[in-house]
């Protein structure tokens, strides 16, 4: 199956990663409803054409449109984009259920794990609405840069190579390069946990630390995730490529990472509610380090970075005695 280029695209949020994902798809020639929760905000955007809160400065096209209502926003689509944070997908789903989604593709766009269950995002999305066809956007895609045209890269992951294929052919642009996987759960594990990984570098980031110290979280922190991801059962070499290195890469340095910056808040000395309580964004890595912690151990994989950026988060053990005890560890081979 090919969605056409008239076809109908839903985005559900309106967050900075939806309405980057809006932007390009409407430049791609679809026609794009964007939803989201709160109406007032909606027509706020409609009316200014422009996100201050998430993409100052870049105008919305009059050509995407807004709903509050899901159903509507829904209907007819082709390809329905999740783009809204993890901890609030499973809710959204139970709004779809019920509906007919038979001939949609849906897209997640969403980098986490569910607390609760453990489930990555596309085993939400069956667990909610049985089994429609499903497929995972992720890599190194910060919004900021996207959606002002800079080149980048990403995966398309699906079980169904045919349906990878789809979505593929309806991101690629000269500024957007898609690539596609049927290794789901590496796709999805690489582009959660490495928001892990952006905490801890933050956290070193903010208590003064080098180059050398981040060189070896990135490093170290990789081997825990393709540790995880191998007995997951995702494939190894997944790891190596945009979404688990290249993605990795990025979120740790990018002065635009949301999970890097409360790391080094909390490096500097701020509480992680504080810090919180002030953002209007969602970091990702707090809530996936409690899920990432718990599937070590029920797996029993060594995930030592991730035990400590977890004390450090969910304990309150200080920074510095955090990188004391991953320092004096055990001695061993690389």
């Amino acid at each position: 199956m090919t969605i056409e280029k008239s076809a109908k695209v839903a985005v559900i949020g309106d967050g900075g990663w939806g309405m980057t994902l809006a932007i390009l798809l409407h430049n791609q020639g679809y026609k794009v409803c964007l939803w989201g929760p709160f109406a007032d905000y909606l027509k706020l955007l409609d009316k200014k054409r422009e996100s201050p809160k998430f993409l100052p400065g870049l105008a919305i096209p009059r050509g995407i449109y807004f709903s509050a209502d899901i159903r509507l926003a829904i209907q007819e689509s082709a390809l329905i984009v999740l783009a809204i944070p993890s901890h609030f997908l499973r809710g959204v789903l139970a709004q779809i259920k019920g509906e007919d989604t038979s001939g949609a593709v849906i897209l997640s766009a969403a980098k986490g794990i569910e607390n609760d269950t453990l489930m990555r995002m596309s085993e939400l999305i069956e667990d909610v609405l049985g089994k429609p066809r499903i497929a995972v956007l992720s890599g190194p895609t910060i919004s900021y840069e996207v959606a002002r045209g800079i080149p980048t890269t990403c995966v398309v992951a699906s079980k169904d190579a045919t349906v990878a294929k789809e979505v593929q052919d309806v991101f690629m642009s000269e500024r957007f390069r898609v690539y596609t996987s049927t290794d789901v759960a590496g796709v999805e594990l690489g582009g959660a946990l490495k928001n892990v990984i952006a905490i801890a570098c933050g956290i070193s980031d903010g208590l003064g630390f080098g180059t050398n110290t981040k060189a070896a979280i990135l490093t170290r922190g990789l081997v825990e995730i393709a540790r995880l991801g191998k007995a997951l059962g995702a494939r190894a070499e997944t790891f190596a490529g945009l979404t688990g290195l290249g993605d990795l890469v990025t979120t740790c340095i990018s002065v635009h990472g949301r999970n890097r910056g409360v790391g080094e808040q909390i490096g500097k000395g701020k509480k992680l509610k504080d810090i919180l309580a002030k953002m209007e964004m969602v970091a990702e890595g707090v809530k996936t380090t409690k899920s990432a912690f718990l599937l070590a151990q029920k797996h029993r994989v060594e995930m030592p970075i991730t035990a400590q950026v977890f004390a450090v988060l969910y304990e309150d053990k200080d920074p510095r005695v955090a990188v004391n005890d991953l320092m004096l560890r055990e001695k061993k081979a690389e």
